[in-house]
């Protein structure tokens, strides 16, 4: 049964109304489904089997202290891509030594504080990134674990702000400038050679940029070995996308089988970095209808979220589903744009919706798991939402509202 259905004529995340959050949290309001993100990551259990992959769940998706402690708890890691993502990891009970770090650019308090935590592995993404990192370990009397995050050129075919493979992204190292990277940490005294890495981009459902990927990567896997630099993990990164609309996402035991069969014989363990797929679809965006606004040209649902709460659809002219939380018969049908009361001509949720709505109605904007809450701003100085975690018939706050007063509290006025 699906984590977010109708019952009698009510939508529901699990056994809980959503009406019923609303009256005791308010809008709007990011609602999470238990059992929807504890699905998430057992899949990616049975589509691997005895690969047994440590799941680097990448923080940025979704960073709220109970998700992260939630994965914590069913065995994952974790891929942060900042200083501030290891602490939350540490905040919510993550295990360091299961952190790799990504990012192309990690300052020297951030290296500092990683080793001082013994993280995993940082994911080292420029020759610069190398040689301060040596530089920051001996300082420390330490020796950092490395891989290095190489760009393999693959086209990913996922809207160009999120593809991160081609050689004009500014992620990774050249997969033709590798060899000679590795060949130089091999000569640092600080660095640990310990694997490599590879992450082409986000939202793809399609099987060839990943097989091409790959195998790119095992080919220099290959050269490595020639020249016995042995690694002792490869990351293939994340990237899965999930069903927003009418996409078909590539099948975890596809994508599985495929590794498999590159892998067979390899010593090597498998990371993999899910952000999305693991909390895209377990999440919702809860708002209330302000008014209808009715012109020549368009008609409006002016909702009281906006940009600043989701801001995917401004940012990638991104699709997400819109559900009335109460079905009207009584109400026509008209087509609306959905919008929030930011100063903006952007400030858009969705477009071109047919519903049938009333003013003070409640909508839900589907698939808001991931980059909803953790892209969220304070921008027209609005507090971002409330979060909500269902587990059956009961839920429980896991971010309260912030407050108005709280948005400037670090302000000074002059004296």
């Amino acid at each position: 049964m699906s984590s977010f259905c109708y019952r009698d004529g009510t939508l529901c995340a699990e056994s809980v109304p959503l009406t019923r959050i609303a009256e005791e949290i308010g809008t709007p309001c990011y609602v999470y489904s238990h059992s929807a993100l504890i699905e998430a990551y057992a899949d990616y259990a049975r589509a691997f089997g005895d690969l047994r992959p440590l799941l680097c769940y990448a923080c940025k998706a979704n960073s709220n202290l109970a998700i992260l402690n939630l994965f914590a708890r069913l065995g994952s890691g974790f891929d942060i891509v900042s200083g501030g993502e290891l602490a939350r990891v540490l905040a919510a009970g993550g295990a360091p030594g299961t952190v790799v770090f990504s990012g192309v650019g990690k300052s020297e308090a951030e290296m500092r504080i990683a080793l001082a935590h013994s993280i995993l592995c940082f994911n080292v993404e420029s020759a610069s990134e190398l040689e301060r990192l040596n530089w920051v370990a001996g300082d420390m009397k330490r020796v950092a674990p490395v891989s290095f995050r190489v760009n393999p050129d693959v086209d990913a075919g996922s809207h160009p702000y999120i593809s991160t493979g081609l050689k004009e992204n500014k992620f990774g190292v050249p997969h033709g400038d590798a060899l000679v990277l590795y060949r130089r940490a091999g000569q640092l005294a600080n660095v640990r050679i310990v694997g490599i890495d590879c992450h082409i981009g986000s939202q793809i459902t399609e099987l060839s940029p990943y097989v091409g990927a790959l195998d790119r990567i095992l080919d220099l896997v290959t050269q490595l070995e020639a020249e016995n630099i042995e690694l002792e993990h490869i990351d293939l990164g994340g990237g899965l996308g999930i069903r927003y609309r009418d996409e078909t996402p590539l099948a975890l035991s596809d994508y599985a089988h495929a590794i498999r069969d590159r892998l067979v014989g390899r010593r090597e363990r498998l990371i993999l970095e899910p952000g999305r797929s693991l909390v895209g679809n377990g999440g919702l965006l809860l708002t209330r209808v302000e008014y209808l606004k009715h012109g020549e040209a368009k008609h409006f649902a002016v909702v009281d979220s906006a940009m600043n709460d989701l801001m995917r659809p401004t940012l990638y002219d991104a699709y997400h589903a819109v559900l009335p939380v109460t079905e009207h018969s009584e109400a026509p049908r008209v087509l609306y744009d959905v919008v929030g009361p930011v100063c903006e001509s952007g400030d858009f949720l969705a477009r071109d919706r047919e519903l049938a709505v009333a003013e003070g109605d409640l909508l839900a904007i589907m698939s808001a798991g991931a980059y909803g809450m953790s892209m969220s701003s304070n921008y027209n100085t609005r507090p971002r939402a409330a979060e909500v975690m269902i587990d059956g018939a009961t839920w429980r706050l896991i971010r309260t509202r912030e407050s108005i007063a709280e948005l400037f509290s670090r302000e000074q006025l002059p004296p």
